[in-house]
């Protein structure tokens, strides 16, 4: 299954994380069976929903817009556990987010 950027439509190799021709941020990888982590890369506060999103195949955007409705809604509780899930999510390992510019 071919994988292509949603901004410039360039084929995506598997596992891409960038895009190669126009360098936006892949989000949400199709398909799920990513370990959830917390990403150093495209996290607005602290990765929470990226990470959800990344690990389940979602939209992140979805993701985002539910969370802040139903933080809303939810008398505090969503944001209780948005914190718990901020302390017990693990972030993303330092080695595996690439560095800009490349190094040669």
């Amino acid at each position: 299954m071919a994988f292509y950027c949603h901004r410039c439509g360039t084929p995506l190799p598997p596992g891409a994380r960038f895009c190669s021709t126009c360098g936006t941020v892949v989000n949400a990888v199709p398909g799920a069976g990513r370990a959830l982590q917390r990403p150093r890369v495209g996290r607005v506060l602290a990765g929470v929903c990226i990470g959800l999103a990344q690990a389940n195949g979602w939209d992140i955007n979805l993701v985002r817009i539910l969370t802040a409705v139903a933080a809303l809604f939810s008398g505090g509780l969503v944001a209780v556990a948005y914190l718990a899930a901020w302390v017990g999510i693990p972030e993303e390992p330092a080695e595996t987010v690439p560095s800009y510019p490349p190094k040669i």
